[in-house]
């Protein structure tokens, strides 16, 4: 993964704590629509009382809820992730599944949260896509595509799958500062001279 400091509340995680799966699956379902500021507060809390499936498959509810209540839909969440604990326990002896077709039959697990798990918790390549990658490369023009699934499955064919598992680390600390969502920082970008939103913005000023 990415050499030196990571920028992401995962990358930061799986630093810390080994690769852990469990936790960056629960992390990754607590920052859906959620800061990752936030998200890691939450996380931090919550893991400060339970850290594994047992201990969230048999935790109060109630208590899940006021642990993670900052983060968003954290009842919805709340629930979630007392469900997932408990198929880890039942249906996968206690261990986060390794492969993408078991981790898409976890609830509230879609292909983003489950190519996270494979590359922060499991070292594998994959290639998550939040709303930084998928507009990063959009603006780029590396992709033409509509959905963060599609930019996926683009990127897969054009980027070599060695590269495919620092991606999210490096796009999302360039979206965050650089090609920001509002007011992208086109001038200070070194990418200029191979992007195609900010030629399309140039040629229609001449």
């Amino acid at each position: 993964m990415v050499n030196g400091t990571k920028s992401t509340m995962l990358g930061e995680l799986s630093e810390d704590d080994d690769d852990n799966p469990f936790k960056i699956l629960v992390a990754t379902i607590l920052s859906q629509r959620t800061r990752d500021e936030t998200s890691s507060r939450a996380a931090d809390r919550l893991f400060s009382i339970y850290n594994s499936p047992t201990s969230l498959a048999e935790a109060d509810k109630e208590t899940i809820q006021e642990v993670i209540r900052p983060v968003g839909f954290y009842k919805v969440k709340a629930s979630r992730i007392k469900e997932v604990s408990r198929i880890i326990l039942e249906k996968f002896n206690g261990n986060v599944p390794s492969n993408l077709e078991d981790l898409l039959s976890l609830p509230s697990v879609g292909r983003k949260t489950a190519n996270c798990v494979l590359v922060y918790g499991f070292g594998k390549p994959a290639i998550p896509v939040d709303t930084h990658v998928h507009r990063v490369f959009n603006r780029l023009g590396v992709v033409n595509t509509k959905t963060p699934d599609e930019t996926e499955l683009d990127l897969k064919n054009t980027i070599s799958q060695e590269l495919w598992s620092d991606l999210n680390e490096y796009v999302i600390r360039f979206g965050k500062t650089i090609c920001k969502p509002i007011g992208p920082r086109c001038g200070v970008c070194t990418l200029n001279n191979s992007c195609k939103t900010y030629s399309k913005r140039i040629n229609s000023k001449n």
